[in-house]
């Protein structure tokens, strides 16, 4: 019931900031941002949508139940910019589909952590004890690396993060039932499962602060989220605006003043 309330509560907010902000350019297409079901649309919505629409720009948030969906309509020419994946997984979707996707800004961006219902302390692991990933090869191999830093695994030498999965997870100081899920049931899998490795974003819509995971990663460059666009798009002026309102004071302000993303990663723009 919660969430059913919040997605309304969004919607209808989305509905109100885009109403306000059409000004003179009431009859320009709108600039259609997508998202996967996560916090990043809360981002947007509160921290950048106001700083867009106060520029005459008409924006059209979407909410993709699948985030599968997201590059398929941005390729078709429906949806003109994204928030929700990294510039790795981007890459290898340019590859993979012969889209020409771009790198626009980073935003303020969720780590993977290790958490448990069953276990209060990472001193707990033993021998036998279950621990799910994400299903993804990129995520999958991020979630291995936070285990392999811990001692309990190893990884084979040589794979790359996009052909990754649970087989290339070899023992280390303890042999594990490693399981991969979808990663959105991560958090529903410590129902059954020792501990889980959870992207931040599933974290953060269920109101848990990620910097009370038991383990937290250190987030690699390539694989913080980032807002992508087409390259035939990176010329227009709604881009500019959006890159600059990501990079801006008043967003680092908003994202700073909100506890629920204490362990976040902050944009280097910031720094």
């Amino acid at each position: 019931m919660h969430q059913i309330f919040k997605v309304t509560v969004a919607i209808v907010v989305m509905g109100l900031l885009a109403a306000c902000g059409q000004g003179e350019k009431n009859n320009s297409p709108a600039i259609v941002v997508a998202f996967g079901p996560s916090t990043y649309s809360d981002q947007f919505i509160q921290g950048i949508m106001p700083i867009m629409t106060a520029k005459g720009h008409h924006i059209e948030p979407k909410v993709f139940s699948q985030n599968s969906q997201i590059n398929r309509s941005m390729k078709d020419g429906e949806v003109h910019a994204s928030i929700f994946q990294s510039e790795a997984f981007m890459k290898e979707i340019n590859r993979l589909t012969g889209s020409n996707m771009i790198k626009l800004a980073d935003t303020a961006s969720a780590p993977q952590s290790l958490r448990s219902s069953r276990h209060q302390s990472l001193a707990d692991i033993r021998d036998g004890m279950t621990i799910t990933i994400p299903n993804d090869p990129v995520n999958a191999e991020r979630a291995a690396r936070i285990l392999e830093k811990l001692g309990w695994v190893t990884i084979r030498e040589g794979v790359e993060p996009i052909r990754f999965s649970v087989k290339d997870i070899l023992p280390g100081q303890y042999t594990l039932n490693i399981k991969e899920i979808d990663p959105a049931q991560a958090l529903r899998s410590l129902e059954d499962a020792d501990f889980a490795v959870v992207n931040g974003n599933y974290i953060m819509s269920m109101g848990l602060k990620i910097s009370d995971s038991l383990a937290i990663e250190e987030t690699p460059d390539e694989h913080v989220v980032i807002v992508t666009i087409p390259a035939a798009l990176k010329d227009e002026p709604w881009a500019k605006d959006l890159k600059a309102a990501y990079e801006s004071d008043e967003f680092k302000a908003y994202i700073l003043n909100e506890p629920l993303y204490d362990g976040f990663i902050l944009p280097k723009a910031w720094q």
